[in-house]
């Protein structure tokens, strides 16, 4: 082996190997008080809308499937393929492999941070993405409900567990799956902005519909899904140290020190700028010789 694959490799492996003793000190070190959050009640209403939506929504949408207007399914099919998994799995796991291969000691103390925090944030869509998506695929086989698609031969509640076939993967939908973990991660990211993240990703969840892949209660179902993984995982990065800070009460709260930009962030720009301003009047202030 030449001596820069070889010098590659060994780099690639103390970043893998470093970040792994750093994960599992911390998990050590760092006791499991995880905030209240009453997962049942969350559970309960989950269910509850699911149904709700499948008793009042879900014939109607077999009914209608091939009706809708031509041009609003083509724009609707457009949208739904932003529910892909590929479009938030690919860059976060590319952006893993560049971390895993930069030379970290060479960065600056800033550089450093920026790769860090990238870092972090393609873990944390990996993990909400990723596992969210494996969960719905192991609950939607299981579960083996048909699609509207073939609403004329099967009905609306026509399940074949485990039958390993497309035409019986609907509930839930694994695009409204992936849409909920992206709301989620986005929720903890930007919490003050939860309402355009839902808006967006809800109305992509919702053209499953539209396109006749999925019923209504398939993509209630499989956001509230994503979203719960979303949220999970945004409690252990807390308990980890990466990206949040732990709370009691609440969902985890974003670390000042988070940014995806070199542009500092506003309370250090302020510091910064205070003590400029104290600099100044210390200087304005000192007696002349």
């Amino acid at each position: 082996m030449s001596a820069a694959p070889l010098s590659l490799y060994r780099r690639s492996l103390g970043n893998f190997t470093d970040t792994m003793r750093i994960v599992k000190r911390r998990f050590a070190v760092r006791p499991a008080r995880y905030p209240r959050i009453l997962w049942v009640v969350w559970l309960l209403a989950w269910a509850m809308l699911t149904t709700a939506v499948f008793l009042r929504l879900d014939t109607g949408a077999g009914e209608m499937r091939g009706e809708w207007w031509p041009g609003f399914v083509r724009l609707t099919d457009f949208f739904t393929q932003f529910g892909l998994g590929g479009w938030y799995l690919i860059p976060a796991a590319l952006c893993l492999v560049a971390a895993n291969l930069t030379d970290w000691r060479g960065l600056s103390r800033d550089g450093r941070m920026l790769v860090y925090n990238w870092t972090c944030f393609a873990f944390l869509v990996l993990c909400a993405v990723g596992l969210s998506g494996l969960a719905v695929n192991l609950v939607k086989y299981g579960i083996g409900r048909a699609r509207p698609l073939y609403f004329d031969s099967y009905g609306v509640l026509s399940l074949h567990p485990f039958a390993m076939d497309a035409r019986f993967a609907g509930f839930p939908s694994g695009h409204a799956t992936t849409m909920g973990a992206v709301f989620g991660v986005l929720l903890l990211l930007f919490p003050r902005r939860w309402y355009i993240a839902l808006i967006v990703t809800a109305c992509i969840a919702s053209t499953r519909v539209f396109v006749g892949a999925h019923y209504p209660s398939d993509t209630v179902a499989g956001f509230g899904l994503g979203l719960a993984f979303a949220v999970a995982s945004g409690l252990v990065f807390a308990r980890l140290g990466f990206i949040f800070r732990q709370t009691q009460a609440k969902l985890p709260v974003r670390k000042s020190t988070f940014r995806l930009g070199w542009s500092d962030p506003p309370n250090v720009r302020a510091s910064i700028a205070r003590q400029a301003r104290s600099a100044e009047e210390t200087a304005s202030n000192k007696p002349q010789a």
